[in-house]
């Protein structure tokens, strides 16, 4: 029998190689939504595409992950998120090689809406993982360290990709940027069943497929014109699309509600929505992401198209922002227990100032002053995003059941890319309405700053949606309830 000083050090001192290995895995997943950006231009001139069949290289990959990520969560939960996340990870592995040697701009498109399915399988295992593995003190620093990797992931993209493409190993150019996915991934398939525990999901649920599809077919009908609508100048079936997105969520949540009535098992159960804190969570992190989604894209529009910058002098700029995020990621945590959740509404007021300010300077500088003017600007928001990246899926997650873990996560996941996809179609319209205003000029610095006057709406608004969160409880879980129970408490009980 195992004594009790022996529990204590299986709780007091986890090993973080469980997570390091989950969240490389979930890096690499979330870098391929953003770093693709950069290698647009070469694509273009290698593979002999227009700009039509290119800018489905990202949308392929953005809807399919994004409409993917509720089922992948649920799946998850039904066959054990370890599971789920081998076989993601196997299958982005596999149409990485295929993205990297794709002989044509179709095979390209295909294998990259492989890699987002594959994307959608993978993420939500990571909070799972972290939060049955986890507990206490080390599960706030886990949630801390992933914030950290999803904000890493997306400010380094551009800077990632850059620099792939400037080294051109072996000649491969663009083609670098999804075949270094092959050897990550090959490690980490070795590594996760050797350190991540085999979680064994309860038995006798089955997958709901209706709930799937129907879930599916709904986000793919807001997605899809998004993602493409603006760029194809809003065709008359992207607002067909939009319009039958309504009732197609409304069949999906009585659908949902019908079997939750009758204890059958669905994509994603009602009940996690009468959690204040879920749902107030899951809001906020879809208006927060945005603000992140399009200020991301229309800073790099107008850095490259507007100053003239190359993507890897672009890029560059971003590691202002990154030095922000990563020192106040390590403060984050001490400020949370000081003022709670209250750290998340003033990283998102830090984020909005971080904007406002970067709007002032371009406006003063328009096209002629140095860019690195903006660094203060990029700074602040980098730092407000710190605050925000670990504290906010953390309370969105903190009353969900452990066996609802992997939904709860993809629901989580679709916040983040739906809100990022609906910010940056949002913004795009007053961003490239203002530059069609004055096409000759092509005034770059006004269509800037105009958007940045509704791009820190966002960040004000999750502040205030903050305001409704549950304050944060202490001390240990009530009995039975698992919510602070972490595998290794279990493993070392037996």
């Amino acid at each position: 029998m195992t004594s009790p000083q022996a529990v204590v050090r299986a709780v007091d001192r986890p090993s973080w190689v469980p997570l390091a290995v989950v969240l490389t895995g979930g890096f690499v997943a979330f870098l391929d939504f953003f770093i693709v950006n950069v290698a647009i231009p070469s694509i273009q001139h290698d593979l002999g595409a227009g700009v039509p069949e290119t800018q489905l290289v990202m949308v392929g990959y953005g809807a399919a992950l994004c409409v993917g990520l509720i089922t992948g969560g649920r799946m998850g939960d039904l066959f054990g998120p370890r599971r789920m996340f081998l076989t993601g990870l196997a299958l982005f592995t596999v149409a990485s090689a295929a993205c990297g040697m794709a002989p044509s701009i179709w095979v390209l498109v295909g294998a990259r809406i492989v890699q987002g399915l594959a994307s959608a399988l993978l993420a939500p295992q990571v909070l799972a993982i972290v939060g049955h593995v986890y507990t206490g003190a080390a599960r706030a620093r886990a949630f801390g360290a992933y914030g950290l990797m999803l904000g890493l992931s997306g400010l380094c993209g551009q800077l990632i990709g850059g620099v792939l493409i400037a080294l051109n190993v072996g000649g491969l150019d663009w083609r670098a940027i999804f075949l270094i996915n092959l050897p990550i991934g090959a490690v980490i398939l070795v590594l996760t069943p050797k350190t991540i525990p085999d979680i064994r999901p309860g038995a006798g649920a089955r997958l709901d497929l209706a709930g799937a599809a129907l879930g599916t077919v709904s986000l793919a009908a807001v997605m899809l014109p998004l993602l493409e609508g603006r760029e194809q100048g809003w065709p008359l079936w992207a607002w067909v699309s939009l319009i039958a997105a309504v009732p197609l969520f409304a069949l999906f949540i009585t659908h949902q509600r019908r079997l939750a009535a009758r204890d059958a098992a669905p994509l994603i159960n009602p009940g996690m929505f009468r959690s204040r804190g879920f749902t107030f969570g899951v809001t906020a992190y879809c208006v927060y992401f945005m603000s992140m989604g399009s200020f991301f894209l229309l800073f790099a529009i107008y850095m490259q198209e507007g100053k003239g910058l190359g993507a890897l002098a672009s890029g560059l700029l971003f590691t202002t922002m990154s030095v922000g995020f990563f020192g106040s990621s390590f403060l984050a945590t001490r400020i949370a227990a000081r003022i709670g959740n209250q750290v998340i509404a003033l990283g998102a007021g830090l984020v909005a100032i971080g904007y406002a300010v970067v709007a002032v300077i371009v406006a003063q500088l328009g096209t002629a002053g140095a860019p690195g003017w903006v660094a203060p600007g990029l700074l602040i928001a980098g730092f407000g995003m710190g605050l925000v990246a670990a504290p906010l899926p953390a309370a969105a997650m903190a009353d969900v059941d452990p066996q609802h873990a992997s939904a709860a996560s993809g629901v989580l996941s679709t916040a983040m890319e739906g809100g990022a996809a609906l910010g940056t179609s949002l913004v795009g319209l007053v961003f490239f309405g203002a530059l069609s205003d004055s096409p000759v000029t092509q005034d770059y610095p006004r269509a800037f700053y105009l958007s940045i006057a509704l791009i820190v709406v966002f960040p004000v608004v999750a502040a205030l949606l903050v305001q409704a969160l549950p304050k944060p409880t202490t001390g240990p879980a009530p009995e039975g309830s698992g919510t602070d129970t972490s595998v290794g408490e279990r493993v070392a009980g037996h």
